[in-house]
């Protein structure tokens, strides 16, 4: 029942984030206008500093979809929309991978068929050689210390981010961007982790420290894999990996 109702859950939050963005856009959008370019007032330091913390944090939501889609047209149209539209597209996304689960699949492990795309479930590809483990290692640190260092060379430069100030209508629009993609990625973090104090310590670091906290939970998962792994058992938790799931899907194949 416990994973029917995160299912029933996810189903009906992802509507209500969408919304609230939805909300949230057009509103400024009509109260505010356009965040065109040459708007000082809205291109601030921080302004462009927390865009690109933005950016940094849906890579491993694009690169999830990229994995997801059978098809370079579906991966390529669906990364567009992340990139153009954020969170919204995150939530349409999630809501309609939801859609496509069974009732079986929703009552015995939710999380792993929603994060594996079907070839994987289904044992095909369990046979590739080259592993992307070390360089999806190398790549995510290298994300993580570009955004440490703006993070560290703005506050140095305009001071720290936490004034009213600040807080401007597009500032707003682009905080509740982030945070509902933060919200979504929090999902896979809580799952990924065998106890629940560790799983909300890493939420308070997503939250804390954006991209940065995504970007070292996102490493450290990988450096639980071995080089010789396949970089898609890094959605799966261990119970997955090292249990049925993994073992009898792997085997099947080995024997083929």
């Amino acid at each position: 029942m416990a994973t029917n109702s995160l299912v029933t859950g996810l189903k009906v939050t992802l509507p209500v984030m969408f919304c609230v963005m939805l909300a949230t856009l057009v509103y400024t959008i009509i109260t505010d206008g356009l965040p065109l370019p040459d708007r000082h007032d809205v291109f601030t330091p921080w302004f462009v500093t927390t865009i690109l913390d933005f950016y940094i944090n849906i890579v491993p939501i694009a690169v999830w979809i990229v994995y997801k889609e059978s098809t370079w047209s579906g991966s390529i149209l669906w990364t567009i929309l992340l990139l153009i539209f954020g969170s919204l597209t995150t939530c349409v996304y999630v809501f309609l991978q939801l859609l496509k689960l069974t009732n079986q699949e929703a009552s015995e492990d939710p999380m792993y068929y929603l994060l594996l795309r079907d070839s994987i479930k289904d044992g095909v590809g369990l046979r590739d050689k080259n592993s992307l483990v070390v360089t999806a290692r190398f790549v995510f640190g290298a994300l993580g210390c570009v955004m440490l260092g703006a993070l560290i060379y703005t506050c140095f430069t305009y001071g720290s981010p936490f004034h009213m100030e600040l807080l401007y209508p597009w500032m707003v629009v682009l905080l509740v961007n982030f945070y509902i993609n933060v919200a979504v990625l929090s999902v896979w973090v809580v799952y990924k982790e065998s106890s629940w104090i560790v799983g909300i310590l890493w939420v308070a670091l997503l939250i804390g420290l954006g991209s940065v906290g995504t970007s070292v939970a996102i490493v450290v998962q990988l450096f639980r894999l071995s080089p010789l792994d396949p970089l898609y058992l890094v959605l799966v938790n261990n119970s997955n990996r090292a249990g049925d799931m993994y073992e009898r899907t792997h085997s099947a194949v080995l024997r083929m």
